[in-house]
């Protein structure tokens, strides 16, 4: 992609103001998103033209409305201001004055038309509905301005065709046709807005998809801040700003075949992005290799003077945690630079791995030691199991995993027999059957510390050595 030649600045990802947040996409845009006006309202707009053309009426409504053209065009404003709040919300400080400038647009398209002129296809209505589409002005604002406009239009026509003198069957006749074009007039300007405007937003919709991509691929590739042909990129994106922090989280559905469905996977990264939205951070999030993969940085901390703020990783993992059911989430620790990225990918598609449904979100700093050794280390651990292994873990199976879970209780209440016994709401001698059932098999006594740890090694190679190896666990290429 070329970032530096032929491109204009228009909407950031985000719905916000142009001028506040850019991004770059090709100028030449606009010109994909013209579309011609629908013969149907070609049509019907040509027809109440010739009602109208050659009546007296006409003559008297064009002189009328020239003569007021200011003055119309200040009630038009007004009129929208009045009827359409979000116009009075909105901070944009392009959008008053270019309302104005569209109002008066209109009533010189409507003088022109009047005069004999030959429908064209308002391209000032294609401009400024790519104009509102870039700044993400609401669609349905402009065509109620659209539909508050017309009653203003339609009442100075009709009081000019008032103002001529004719018989009243004659000037009811040439009112009704005055109405008609007024209101051809606003379907059509309205059709051709939203078409131009929906198209226009998909457009933009793809252009930030890519940017988006391109972005997400320079961050995981760990460019440093040195890096010239990378800096300005990521600088634009607010990535290079002083006294950051960063960190990298991925998520995926509970079923990863759902992710290979796109939409679906979209919806995923969509409900994440609506979560984030209310931290203070700068974010990308993207679909990438099969999972919502976001990177985010914050501010650590003010100046130099200032103590660092709380770790961006557990801000984000707390975040998360609101994700519907439905998702594993992996976050990788802090990581101080745009370079040490990969690291923080690796990181947290670890902590995804280990990830599960009784502990949707991990994250890499909170995964104890020897879970993470079992990880990554499952399958040469493997190879070199015990030969009594295998009867374990059927019998554990066959027990519906009691025999495990007695370990780890064990274990969890420093090697107390009725302790682990409450946790496991069993009987004490259930404890010492269980055990001696596990010595039967292993011929390792577990109130040793040795054997017990030897039969939690075990236990977790079983419960990871099948998912200790994965293409989300490898460096990022």
């Amino acid at each position: 992609m070329d970032w530096g030649r032929g491109v204009e600045i228009i909407t950031n990802l985000e719905p916000r103001h142009r001028a506040i947040c850019p991004i770059w996409v090709p100028s030449d845009c606009r010109y994909s998103t013209i579309r011609s006006v629908s013969d149907y309202y070609v049509n019907a707009l040509n027809d109440a033209l010739r009602r109208v053309a050659g009546s007296p009426v006409v003559a008297a409504a064009i002189d009328r409305i020239a003569d007021n053209a200011a003055a119309i065009a200040a009630q038009l404003q007004q009129a929208v201001l009045a009827e359409v709040p979000e116009f009075s919300k909105s901070r944009n400080p392009d959008l008053l004055p270019e309302l104005a400038s569209h109002g008066k647009e209109h009533i010189g398209e409507i003088l022109r038309l009047l005069r004999g002129g030959a429908l064209g296809r308002f391209d000032f209505v294609h401009e400024h509905a790519r104009r509102r589409a870039e700044q993400r002005f609401p669609l349905e604002a402009t065509l109620h301005a659209y539909r508050s406009g017309h009653k203003v239009l339609s009442r100075w026509l009709r009081e000019s065709a008032s103002t001529v003198a004719s018989p009243a069957a004659d000037a009811q006749r040439a009112i009704a046709c005055i109405v008609d074009f007024a209101m051809e007039y606003t379907d059509a300007i309205s059709t051709t807005f939203a078409a131009t405007y929906s198209s226009h937003s998909l457009l933009l919709a793809d252009v930030a998809g890519d940017q988006r991509s391109e972005l997400l691929h320079i961050l995981l590739d760990g460019h440093d801040e040195a890096d010239m042909r990378t800096a300005r990129i990521l600088r634009d994106a607010g990535f290079l700003d002083e006294r950051q922090s960063f960190c990298v989280a991925l998520a995926r559905s509970v079923d990863p075949t759902e992710m290979l469905n796109a939409s679906r996977a979209r919806r995923l990264a969509d409900s994440i992005e609506q979560i984030v939205a209310e931290l203070s951070v700068r974010r990308i999030i993207d679909i990438h290799r099969n999972k919502v993969t976001m990177v985010i940085a914050a501010v650590r901390r003010d100046s130099g003077w200032t103590a660092p703020r709380s770790s961006l990783a557990k801000r984000i993992r707390e975040a998360l945690s609101f994700v519907g059911n439905a998702a594993l989430i992996g976050v990788s620790n802090d990581v101080p630079s745009t370079s040490h990225i990969p690291t923080g990918y690796r990181e947290a598609a670890t902590a995804l791995e280990l990830a599960s449904v009784t502990q949707r979100v991990v994250q890499f700093s909170e995964i104890p030691l020897q879970r993470l050794l079992l990880h990554f280390a499952a399958e040469d651990f493997r190879r070199v199991l015990p030969a009594w292994t295998n009867e374990f873990y059927d019998a554990d199976n066959h027990a519906g995993g009691a025999l495990v879970a007695t370990l780890r209780a064990y274990a969890g209440v420093d090697m107390n027999v009725l302790k682990a016994a409450q946790v496991l709401g069993v009987h004490p001698n259930t404890v010492y059957a269980r055990l001696q059932r596990i010595f039967d098999i292993s011929g390792l006594q577990a109130r040793s510390y040795d054997a017990l740890t030897d039969l939690l090694i075990v236990c977790d190679c079983n419960r990871h050595g099948a998912a200790g190896i994965s293409d989300a666990g490898g460096q990022y290429p």
